[in-house]
């Protein structure tokens, strides 16, 4: 006879509180969010810091389906200043499209993004932040849905959202038109596609479990659509920056797992044999082909024009379709081997590069805007700044390293799939910087942890979880723990309020700005 109440119980465990909160409070917690990040988005009115790359390729991606060489460069920057001050002639005039071709060392999706911002709203700080604005907006959405469901309580899902929208270094990349926060956006979205297809996978085996006769390796689960959404998703993370593939790698094998623990889960007598010949297949196709189709099709402007860098359109077309087709392919691959060159080559000193292990109690942030001759009058002081400093809310991220730690204890004592899930993906967004740290001494930054920071939130909302305590603990178990974790979320409140003038280029006097620097290498070099 099954056992079905207590295997159903462990497949799918009921979620808290209705459909419709389930999706206003988060969607509340995600416009509180939302306002942090459109307010004053145009400010500062200048191009701040990689911004110069990023904004002027998006520019050439919707002029001319490819990024193009901009008048000037880092010394003499005549396209910045012509940007600022509206007039939109940036680019080089060559005597062919191919001696204007330049070499980007990214693909194109995140700057197609900044693109729809710039065609929306024009050519100016607002337009060319916008897609950023807006993607950190919608993942405080997802976060909170995903916490959501990994916990079952709504509480905790808003919860995470807060934390979220709360976070420094997610609100400073929020605002800039860098391409990290639309990576950190699709890798948070393949990651919470891949829980929502853990949920509807199990499903699918409880209701076999239900109606079928049991067999050893259990049902095969047909087309999951959350699963190829994922690989949509993380396509797209790749199609962003490349290190989107540490993720891709890392999740497809926790889905698999996944597959495996839930037909074990089950009491099927095979369980391990079921995943590798009955899942493991749409696997492949779902985080395999999937994703690599979604990162060739962001290459369709370099493919479908003739401007782009090294594209030999003209030898291509001159000798029928299937040369084109060929050669297109064979110049694409030769690109991204010298793209990736390129990253692993990458060994210019700056200011403010700092290595990986030092990313978590964030020793350098970066400085992204900090104008040097702002006048007395500004601020009504002898010296005044204005500034955005790419930094976490310091609260935040040490609570999450202690978080962090507390989950790999809570793993290997009790194998919580939550726990794995989130150090997992942790590692997947930290330790591979270690291996370009100590091997190839690559330059680095802090801001590249900002995919890994929902996941440190995660970490904190497991973490809050486990002090406020399940619903049979006693009431004054659970009072307690929820006050801990209620006092906790105002301190980062608090902390971030008196950070947020030097994540927004507030004006302040120079000793107000000195007093948010958590330490003297949060500032190098110093101002004069």
């Amino acid at each position: 006879m099954k056992n079905w109440g207590s295997s159903a119980r462990r497949l799918v465990p009921p979620m808290q509180g209705t459909v419709l909160w389930g999706w206003l409070a988060p969607i509340a917690v995600a416009l509180f969010g939302g306002i942090l990040r459109f307010v004053r988005l145009s400010e500062p009115r200048a191009v701040v810091f990689d911004e110069t790359y990023y904004l002027k390729d998006a520019y050439s991606l919707l002029r001319f389906g490819v990024e193009r060489v901009t008048l000037g460069d880092a010394k003499n920057p005549v396209a910045d200043r012509r940007l600022m001050a509206g007039n939109l002639d940036i680019f080089k005039h060559c005597p062919t499209t191919t001696d204007c071709a330049s070499f980007v060392a990214h693909p194109p999706l995140g700057k197609w993004m900044i693109a729809l911002g710039e065609w929306l709203f024009g050519v100016d700080p607002y337009g060319w932040r916008f897609a950023a604005a807006l993607a950190g907006t919608l993942s405080i959405l997802i976060l909170a849905r995903v916490a959501r469901r990994m916990t079952r309580s709504t509480l905790l899902g808003c919860l995470g959202g807060l934390l979220l929208s709360l976070d420094g270094l997610h609100l400073v990349l929020s605002r800039t038109a860098l391409l990290d926060v639309f990576l950190m956006f699709w890798v948070l979205a393949g990651f919470a596609c891949l829980v929502a297809d853990r949920d509807w996978s199990r499903q699918r085996l409880a209701d076999w479990y239900d109606s079928s006769p049991l067999t050893p390796a259990g049902p095969r689960l047909g087309l999951r659509p959350w699963r190829l959404a994922a690989g949509v998703c993380l396509g797209a993370a790749c199609a962003v920056k490349w290190s989107g593939l540490f993720f891709l790698v890392a999740f497809a094998v926790m889905s698999l797992l996944w597959d495996m623990g839930a037909r074990r889960a089950v009491g099927l007598r095979r369980p391990y044999q079921g995943a590798l010949s009955l899942d493991a297949p749409s696997w492949l196709a779902a985080l395999g082909l999937v994703p690599a189709l979604t990162f060739v099709a962001s290459w369709t402007g370099w493919f479908v024009t003739a401007g782009g860098y090294g594209r030999n359109w003209d030898q291509a077309t001159s000798s029928g379709p299937m040369f084109f087709v060929v050669d297109s392919v064979r110049s694409w691959l030769k690109y991204q081997v010298q793209v990736l060159g390129y990253h692993t080559g990458l060994h210019e000193y700056h200011p403010y590069m700092s290595d990986p292990w030092t990313w978590p109690i964030m020793m350098r942030p970066v400085s992204f805007f900090y104008p040097t001759d702002l006048p007395g009058s500004a601020c009504g002081a002898d010296k005044c700044s204005q500034a955005v400093v790419g930094a976490g809310t310091p609260v935040l991220w040490y609570a999450a390293a202690l978080a962090l730690l507390g989950l790999i204890a809570w793993y290997v004592a009790t194998r919580d799939w939550r726990a794995g899930a989130v150090l997992l993906a942790y590692a997947a967004g930290w330790l591979p910087w270690f291996y370009y740290a100590i091997a190839d001494k690559r330059t680095m930054y802090l801001f590249y942890m900002i995919p890994v920071v929902p996941f440190m939130v995660l970490a904190l909302v497991l973490v809050a979880g486990l002090a406020i305590g399940k619903e049979s603990a006693s009431p004054v178990r659970r009072a307690v723990g929820a006050a801990a974790v209620g006092a906790f979320t105002l301190i980062v409140l608090i902390n971030f309020w008196w950070l947020y003038p030097v994540l927004v280029a507030e004006t302040l006097t120079q000793a107000q700005w000195w007093a948010r620097m958590l330490t003297r290498s949060w500032v190098v070099p110093a101002p004069k």
